[in-house]
């Protein structure tokens, strides 16, 4: 259904997966450590199924890995500034395409954790956000979350040793006594990475459907 493009970044450029014909607002889906793979281009075109126009930036710039330490290597040699840098980029395609000032992010393990930052980076875009099991590991960056002004509606997993369900309740009552909108759903003996259908041994689909529903509700009702 969609298309890869490459669209401005900052005085740099950035290639993207995008579906949708324009008409639904924006929302950017932010990728697992895998990288932009087959996974990540389906989550976008579901989206669009759904009436969006979603767009996927390659923040690895054309790297990905399907071993763990090779996506841990690229997780953590990620270039934070070019990746905010090329988010924000993705924010203004879409504002461009749709003709609306907001949009919607939702991003899966490490994109969960930068779909936050985007929203506490982009307050005056991002007006919904929908981390899956997202943590932050990068100890440089440190959100601040008083400049969030997106409603945010997290889905994290019971069984989690990465983004804990007790690290997604600190999270939750932290964005709640600064007065956000934020409720952190920990969804019962899951795995993370449970929404990923191209890896047997996690994906859970009674939970995968819920959590899509519930973010696609959260989008039509804030964009």
């Amino acid at each position: 259904m969609g298309e890869m493009l490459t669209f401005p970044s900052n005085g740099h450029t950035c290639d993207g997966h995008i579906a949708g014909d324009g008409t639904g607002p924006g929302v950017i889906v932010i990728q697992e450590w895998w990288g932009l793979v087959a996974h990540i281009r389906d989550v976008v075109d579901r989206f669009a199924a759904a009436g969006f126009t979603a767009l996927a930036p390659d923040l690895y710039h054309g790297e990905s890995s399907t071993e763990p330490d090779g996506a841990g290597k690229l997780m953590m040699a990620l270039n934070l500034e070019q990746a905010a840098r090329d988010l924000s980029g993705a924010v203004a395609l879409l504002q461009q395409r749709t003709g609306r000032e907001h949009v919607g992010a939702v991003g899966y393990c490490m994109g969960g954790g930068l779909a936050l930052v985007l929203a506490t980076q982009r307050p005056d875009a991002v007006a919904a956000v929908a981390p899956y099991y997202g943590a932050i590991p990068w100890a440089s960056v440190q959100p601040d979350w008083s400049a969030l002004s997106a409603k945010v509606v997290g889905e994290y997993a019971a069984n989690d040793g990465w983004a804990t369900p007790e690290a997604a309740h600190a999270l939750e009552s932290q964005l709640r006594e600064l007065g956000k909108d934020a409720v952190l759903h920990v969804h019962p003996g899951v795995d993370h990475a449970y929404f990923n259908d191209e890896r047997p041994e996690v994906y859970d689909a009674p939970a995968s459907v819920v959590a899509f529903n519930r973010t696609v509700d959260l989008f039509r009702s804030t964009l």
